[in-house]
């Protein structure tokens, strides 16, 4: 059977190419799929220890069989009921981030409170020796992530059902130092409904789930940073 394997991140660029197109034996498990890679691609051994699968844009685990035409992303760890579906907004884009906008899509006459979260790219990262950022190159698996943060939304509204309103925006490509390069926003009628932990919920979540990875370049260096976090089937 074929199938069709989708590369990110460091996995990319080991791989020497987006996507290929492999022939593997019939009932061909993801554990099967993952040895043969690192049989066909030695540089990607060390990578593949660690690796994440998604088969058809859905989270795989190593006993689940393959069929013939599937899409197999792999990729390096990430680092109840809806009151207002229709406020949720969800963007990975390219363009500098604009709060005044993003807020105007989730205010509605019954919003009194909004809590924004926005992340900044670093230019030293003092935790670990003052280390210096250059710029970030970001990247993403935009059709998987877009069905992530829908899903992070429904898990925000499942613990705080008092929430209006939850957009998240990603920026993807170069970032440069003091550049905003996520924003999470939830609303809801009064402040204290939940949106300050939702918003904390959304950033933790976004950074297990969701499908973006970053290159952190320096003078002289440049390294794709990762996470730790294996996502499980309630993912």
């Amino acid at each position: 059977m074929r199938v069709r394997v989708l590369y990110f991140a460091l996995l990319r660029e080991r791989a020497g190419d987006r996507q290929e197109d492999l022939t593997l034996p019939d009932g061909a498990t993801v554990q099967d799929l993952k040895a043969h890679l690192g049989e066909i691609h030695p540089n990607l051994a060390e990578p593949l220890e660690m690796a994440i699968f998604a088969v058809n844009r859905q989270y795989a685990f190593p006993e689940e069989t393959l069929a013939e035409g599937d899409e197999v992303a792999v990729f390096p760890p990430v680092s109840g009921g809806s009151k207002s579906p229709s406020l949720d907004f969800f963007q990975l884009t390219e363009d500098p981030l604009d709060l005044n906008a993003l807020l105007q899509r989730l205010v509605t006459p019954t919003t009194g409170a909004a809590c924004v979260f926005t992340g900044v790219v670093r230019e030293v990262t003092e935790r670990e020796g003052g280390r210096e950022t250059s710029h970030l190159e970001y990247e993403s698996f935009p059709e998987m992530a877009e069905s992530k943060l829908q899903q992070l939304a429904d898990e925000i509204r499942a613990r705080w059902p008092a929430v209006e309103g939850v957009a998240i925006v990603q920026r993807i490509g170069r970032l440069e130092p003091g550049t905003p390069a996520v924003m999470i926003a939830c609303t809801s009628a009064h402040r204290d409904e939940g949106i300050f932990e939702a918003a904390r919920y959304g950033i933790d979540r976004l950074k297990e789930i969701v499908p973006v990875w970053k290159k952190e370049v320096g003078p002289g260096s440049a390294s794709w940073v990762q996470g730790d976090y294996h996502p499980t089937e309630h993912d």
